[in-house]
């Protein structure tokens, strides 16, 4: 694997941003501010923003590359394939496709789950970034129960979320609009697919006690879990005691304060900062933010919006970029449990990335590094030298 030595940028330490350089060796950092090692590939980060790479705890943009239309659909290969280039584009370096197994079939049935852990599985060591399995189980698909115990006790999820969207769905039913975009992605009938709605509904007596043995299968197996748009503070009391300790999208104020106050992490979406409010009219995240609800920022469906929105927050002075930054690097590695990346420090993982800064509402990703490999970059014949000379640290005003 390539040594590789930077130097030369203003670099996010220690919640600081200052000069140093980074000696990266094996996969990891091994060095800030020592001498160049004879091997090293030398990039000149001067005048760029040395940073920890994204960690998207939830993006499922990738479902349209698997079905860039209602029923066309690619193969979950090339979607995956396609998804990472975009992922690593935008400076995400291990990255959580939220994967949705509903009692739906089509785009969210158990065969595209199925296929999309195995492809994941198997094309993990030609992607550039860290590929990881977020399961959003429906929590009405009661039939998945069984396997989904069986993938977490085998290891196989990295992180499984508890999404309940039946009372949405039922709902969509009298909005023409909403219906048939359901029912496309579906591929069933309208009478079908109200046949089916009905079934689903009278189980919901069975849907607690579903829950509550799938938390305990994630605890026994020590995958982190989520909760899915929680709408009241009981609600998110109800998960936390059975161990869900992360609040995935709150709906509203009140249920992100009991969230906050009983030390969960909060997930909000990065879409919602850079367009200023919720596409579904529900929490702003970035008054969330500001009053201390939101811990972690996501993808979401959008994979730019995470390194827009740092910079959106800073540039808004709702918070300085490094805390903005630890949003969506080292507070996503606390909440799924890596503790070997978010940060730059000797000894962590070499993901880092360089942002050309000038405009700070459009930053520009300059290079990529993940785990130790340059998977990105442009403006090569600035970047790379055959000799740098080492700095030491100072403060940036």
């Amino acid at each position: 694997m390539t040594e590789i030595f930077i130097e030369g940028g203003r670099t996010l330490l220690g919640g600081e941003i200052c000069e140093a350089s980074l000696q990266i060796s094996d996969g990891k950092i091994s060095a800030v501010d020592s001498e160049r090692g004879r091997r090293s590939l030398g990039i000149d980060a001067g005048g760029l923003l040395v940073l920890p790479g994204i960690i998207d705890l939830h993006g499922d943009a990738f479902e349209r590359q698997m079905m860039p239309r209602p029923g066309v659909d690619f193969p979950v290969d090339v979607a995956l394939i396609d998804s990472d280039r975009q992922a690593t584009a935008n400076g995400i370096t291990t990255v959580f496709h939220a994967t949705t197994w509903s009692w739906e079939p089509g785009l969210r049935s158990a065969g595209n789950a199925r296929q999309l852990l195995e492809a994941i599985e198997a094309l993990r060591p030609q992607l550039a970034a860290d590929t990881r399995f977020h399961l959003r189980h429906e929590t009405y698909n009661l039939d998945a129960e069984a396997e989904i115990c069986q993938w977490l006790s085998e290891g196989r999820i990295d992180l499984l979320a508890f999404n309940d969207h039946m009372d949405s769905t039922v709902a969509s039913l009298a909005k023409p609009q909403k219906r048939n975009r359901m029912v496309e992605r579906t591929g069933l009938s309208n009478q079908e697919f109200d046949a089916l709605v009905e079934r689903v509904v009278c189980r919901a007596q069975d849907v607690p006690a579903s829950i509550a043995r799938l938390a305990k299968a994630a605890r026994d197996a020590n995958i982190r879990t989520l909760s899915h748009d929680d709408d009241t503070p009981d609600m998110r009391k109800a998960f936390r005691a059975q161990g869900i300790a992360i609040a995935e999208f709150p709906v509203n104020e009140e249920t992100a304060r009991e969230a906050a106050e009983g030390g969960d992490f909060i997930v909000f979406g990065a879409p919602n900062v850079v367009r200023g409010g919720s596409h579904t009219g529900w929490t702003k995240a970035s008054d969330m933010i500001e009053k201390g609800l939101c811990s972690v920022l996501a993808s979401d469906y959008y994979y730019p919006a995470q390194l827009l929105a740092a910079f959106r927050l800073a540039a808004d002075g709702v918070l300085p970029l490094p805390r903005a930054w630890d949003l969506i690097s080292a507070a996503p590695a606390r909440a799924a449990g890596l503790a070997d990346r978010g940060v730059l420090a000797p000894g962590h993982r070499a993901d880092i990335i360089l942002v050309d800064d000038e405009k700070p509402l459009r930053p520009r990703l300059v290079a990529v590094i993940a785990a130790g490999r340059l998977v990105h970059m442009t403006d090569t014949h600035r970047l790379i030298r055959s000799s740098v000379a080492p700095r030491k640290a100072v403060a940036v005003a």
